[in-house]
């Protein structure tokens, strides 16, 4: 009896022991590559940007975030982008717009993705699932399906190359209809004519200079 009672007293004793043990807290480790966050995010954006001092874009976002730590740094605008380019004038000349965008400062060079679209003041539309704009060479280039449409043409190509115009430019692999009398400018000036190349890897585009309108927070 004696020893059944030790017994029952050695558990009571072991488990109260148990009990008042430290408990473990259960913290996952600490994050120590901040490569993936954003320095600076800013929302409901609708700013204008100069070049050489001359208003030249307007940049309306939902969401603009700035990565200064990812190599090359970068803007990141996930949540699509619309540009309306201005002349000397302030008067609208045209736009583009698309669902992603990346802008790499360094390198001066725009990556545009997920539909996107551009009108010129001459009435070109340009539509693309990928497009690049090279800020230091003042092109637009794509190696993948694009489609140009005027009032005079279609072209549909797997590789693009224009000014930052859109008034000289190049679909290379492409098809596409023409009217009669833009067949007969063509072989006279031999201006805008679809023709293969060899493709290019450009890097670069706009100068930002000018930010304003934004809400920012900074995590």
């Amino acid at each position: 009896m004696r020893t059944s009672l030790l017994a029952v007293v050695c558990l009571i004793t072991l488990a109260a022991l148990s009990g008042c043990e430290e408990e473990k807290e259960h913290i996952a480790p600490a994050i120590h590559d901040r490569d993936s966050i954003s320095v600076m995010t800013s929302y409901g954006v609708n700013t204008l940007i100069s070049d050489s001092g001359v208003i030249k874009y307007r940049i309306i976002t939902e969401r603009w975030d700035v990565n200064t730590i990812r190599k090359p740094s970068r803007w990141e605008f996930m949540k699509g982008i619309f540009f309306e380019q201005f002349d000397q004038q302030f008067h609208t000349e045209g736009y583009i717009q698309a669902d992603t965008a990346w802008y790499y400062d360094q390198l001066k060079l725009w990556k545009l993705r997920g539909r996107v679209r551009i009108r010129n003041v001459n009435g070109l539309v340009y539509t693309s699932e990928e497009l690049f704009w090279d800020g230091l060479r003042h092109e637009f280039y794509s190696n993948v399906f694009s489609r140009v449409v005027t009032p005079e043409r279609t072209l549909q190509g797997s590789y693009f190359r224009s000014d930052e115009n859109m008034s000289h430019y190049i679909v290379a692999n492409s098809k596409g209809s023409f009217t009669t009398e833009s067949m007969e400018k063509d072989d006279n000036s031999g201006n805008d004519a679809a023709k293969d190349t060899t493709q290019q890897q450009p890097q670069a585009p706009m100068r930002p200079q000018a930010v304003k309108h934004a809400k920012t927070t900074t995590p």
